[in-house]
């Protein structure tokens, strides 16, 4: 059985991630006054107001779930390469990657379900060295063809040891939002803020063929607490 590493995440401090603060309040509002429509104009002897508000405050508490933001300590290991997404483990095996390295690696893609957290972060403390959007399709996110045809955002990283690897962000049939906070340039931090996948999709990265990968299909990962491969650090 592959061994996942595993830090400590402090439910108590958990919030709502920024990017979820105006849809949070919007559906707030229309579920307010759908609420009080219902109350006021539906008969409380048929109980159909008391039902419509149970099924808005399920649906408010939904959208706040999906939003959550979770605080997560892990420590700073450079020989760790931890999972950006948290999901359940789809692909690992050996592909071509053709867009930035064009050469074989190792690629591990994590499927994200509308449950889980949605919030993706920095494997390994890195220098960004390529960033590009592709638009595309939306096929289903666990799609073998979904890497290159869906609608995707690709960052390209380099280590201070000189190791280069990429994650790719992909949209799905519900996810139709990519948002990246990495700027080509920009010195990044484990475990810090990469970006975030509005409501289920995607996430690939491409190691070194000789990696040494700690994960298999069907594993549950989180992002910044789950280490997907260890690293040779050593510089040259």
């Amino acid at each position: 059985m592959a061994v996942i590493q595993k830090f400590n995440e402090d439910t108590q401090l958990m919030k709502i991630h920024k990017e979820g603060h105006r849809i949070v309040f919007i559906t707030a509002v229309i579920c307010l006054l759908a609420g009080v429509a219902a109350y006021l104009f539906l008969p409380v002897s048929g109980r159909w107001a008391y039902l419509i508000i149970a099924l808005l405050l399920i649906l408010f508490g939904g959208v706040v779930y999906f939003f959550r933001h979770p605080r997560r300590l892990a420590p700073h290991n450079p020989r760790l390469f931890l999972s950006p997404a948290d999901g359940t483990v789809v692909v690992v095996d050996k592909a071509r990657e053709e867009e930035f390295f064009d050469k074989p690696m190792q690629q591990i893609s994590v499927f994200m379900s509308p449950l889980n957290v949605h919030l993706n972060r920095y494997p390994v403390d890195a220098r960004v060295i390529y960033k590009a959007y592709h638009p595309g399709s939306f096929l289903v996110a666990w799609h073998p063809k979904s890497s290159l045809h869906n609608e995707r955002m690709t960052i390209v990283f380099e280590t201070r040891s000189g190791l280069q690897f990429m994650v790719r962000q992909i949209a799905g049939v519900v996810a139709r939002r990519i948002v990246c906070y990495s700027k080509e340039g920009e010195e990044v931090t484990q475990g810090g803020e990469l970006g975030f996948i509005k409501f289920g999709s995607r996430v690939d990265v491409f190691l070194p063929e000789d990696a040494a990968v700690n994960v298999k299909p069907g594993d549950k990962v989180k992002g910044g607490l789950s280490a997907l491969a260890e690293l040779d650090t050593s510089e040259d």
